[in-house]
């Protein structure tokens, strides 16, 4: 008999997700990049074929789900109401608690930990996550020029995409460097984020132009007293 669509589909999901468990363990105990491919499917007890058929390279078992997470991201920004701004769409969905970050019990904090930790320990990692972020860049500043009409060699949507990828990473990276400093209470820490991206995204709608502004040179009257 022929399994049904559903079925197919559930068994799957079910060995993509034995094998990213699989592998978050196996990093969360050894790092990143002294685990090869072959021991994670060893310990899933699958073949090496079926761990890159599900997953083409190493770094995806890390940050799968991303291409879902551009997709989402780019019609966020598509699907923003009438009369809003690109910057508000963008930073809206940025903002939204999502993941381990929504999640309150201590568990999810060290999961969020572990995984911190491993990606600012791994080059290979930290590599793939910038060629990550360049595409949601290419993509962004494709969506915009279409968008705005702009002519081909129009920079402006490169420059407010890359702006805007770039408030992300700098996200990112608040991220895993406040973590490990209060991990256990993710909903104090989510709300911190929060508060911290905003004030960022309300820089960002004022614009730069009053950011940073050196003052002037405080001057000295002389004296007109004699000595």
């Amino acid at each position: 008999m022929r399994e049904e669509p559903g079925l197919r589909e559930l068994k799957k999901h079910k060995t993509r997700q034995l094998i990213t468990d699989t592998a978050r363990e196996l990093f969360a105990a050894r790092g990143f990049e002294n685990v090869s491919v072959a021991q994670i499917a060893r310990a899933a007890e699958l073949s090496e074929t079926t761990v890159f058929n599900y997953f083409p390279t190493k770094e995806d078992l890390v940050f799968q789900g991303l291409e879902a997470f551009e997709e989402q991201l780019l019609q966020a920004v598509r699907d923003r109401p009438s009369g809003e701004g690109v910057l508000r769409a963008f930073g809206r969905f940025i903002l939204e608690p999502r993941g381990l970050l929504a999640a309150t019990d201590p568990a999810s904090a060290d999961a969020l930990l572990a995984a911190s930790r491993m990606i600012a320990s791994s080059p290979a990692l930290a590599a793939r996550e910038q060629q990550i972020l360049a595409r949601y860049a290419d993509s962004l500043a494709a969506l915009l020029a279409e968008e705005t009409g702009a002519s081909p060699g129009d920079l402006t949507p490169s420059v407010v995409a890359n702006t805007l990828i770039g408030f992300h990473r700098a996200m990112l990276d608040y991220v895993r460097r406040r973590i490990a400093e209060n991990p256990a209470d993710l909903r104090q820490f989510a709300r911190a984020v929060y508060a911290e991206g905003q004030k960022a995204l309300e820089l960002l709608a004022e614009g730069l132009a009053g950011y940073g502004v050196r003052p002037a040179p405080l001057t000295t009257k002389r004296s007109n007293m004699s000595p």
